[in-house]
């Protein structure tokens, strides 16, 4: 639906980042169908943005951070470019960064830099690929806390691969969870926790805690 927050859980290896890769239609399935809005997918879908795992491939090091950002936006004029650009970096706390090179920003900043250029295309539907696997537990949940913040600002659709359990649970409206290879749907779980999430109230509820122990019953069965 509209504005909701999916999380895919599975074991490594299952073909999370497959699957992504298909709904972004950057790989071509071989069998079923994909459709945003009725429309079945062949190619990158327009209203779609994606945000990779490993921000140091998919950021250009010759490049500052602002024109990073700007990259996808070569079709637009300039006015419009630099009011994009300007809005996502703000949204991301990147404002007084925008001059630097990614080399020069730490690991968790440089994830921050790809997620603003995805935003900066004005999405409709925002995949995240393990977006933060590679940077600290603190980082992790400030930037866990950002996409909530994302979301509950722009009312945008978010699809979010991850095989950290805690994670999909606190992001997610419905969390999918996959079995291990050859991967199926084990469930599809509704996260009936409110919003807004706090890293500490929400993960130390009993709600949150019961559906952290179903998604891991499942994976681990």
């Amino acid at each position: 639906p509209d504005g909701e927050v999916v999380c895919i859980v599975g074991p490594s290896g299952c073909g999370k980042s497959t699957l992504m890769r298909i709904m972004a239609g950057l790989t071509r399935s071989t069998g079923g169908t994909v459709s945003v809005a009725g429309e079945t997918i062949d190619g990158v879908p327009d209203q779609l943005a994606m945000v990779f795992q490993d921000y140091s491939r998919s950021l250009f090091p010759w490049l500052r951070v602002r024109q990073n950002v700007e990259f996808p936006l070569k079709h637009l004029d300039k006015a419009t470019r630099a009011e994009r650009v300007t809005a996502a970096l703000a949204d991301v706390g990147l404002s007084e960064h925008d001059r630097k090179y990614p080399w020069e920003l730490s690991g968790g900043m440089q994830q921050r830099v790809a997620i603003a250029r995805a935003l900066a295309v004005r999405p409709g539907i925002l995949l995240m690929d393990e977006p933060f696997a590679s940077v600290d537990a603190q980082t992790r949940a400030d930037l866990e806390d950002l996409v909530l913040q994302i979301h509950e600002e722009r009312k945008i659709t978010i699809v979010l691969v991850t095989h950290d359990i805690d994670e999909s649970v606190y992001l997610a409206d419905r969390v999918v969870a996959l079995s291990g290879h050859p991967s199926t749907v084990l469930e599809m779980l509704p996260i009936k926790l409110e919003r807004p999430r706090q890293q500490l109230e929400t993960k130390e509820s009993p709600e949150f805690l019961s559906f952290r122990h179903r998604v891991y019953t499942l994976l681990h069965r």
